[in-house]
């Protein structure tokens, strides 16, 4: 097993969302180098994020809810050095 040490942020990320929400599509996208010189920044990344995500888990659910969701199941990932995070949450029947 690999020490959570060892893993960046994404695949923490990526580990957590899968883990809860089983999501028929996923994508994790760093995109720090964007921001950089902006708040939150600082040098070697992993504070600004792009979450693309389909999850049966969505359905029936808003757009808030959604997010309040993702932001909740990344809870240690804001505490660790995610800074801001952009969400594309869909539920299967969205696509």
């Amino acid at each position: 097993m690999i020490s959570q040490n060892n893993i960046s942020l994404k695949g923490r990320m990526t580990e957590t969302l899968t883990g809860r929400f089983s999501p028929s599509s996923l994508t994790v996208i760093d995109e720090s180098h964007r921001h950089e010189g902006h708040g939150g920044w600082r040098e070697g990344g992993e504070t600004h994020y792009r979450i693309e995500i389909v999850s049966a888990a969505f359905e029936g659910t808003s757009r808030v809810d959604r997010h309040r969701m993702i932001n909740e199941a990344l809870a240690d990932a804001f505490k660790r050095s995610l800074h801001a995070l952009s969400i594309l949450a869909k539920a299967p029947s969205e696509i």
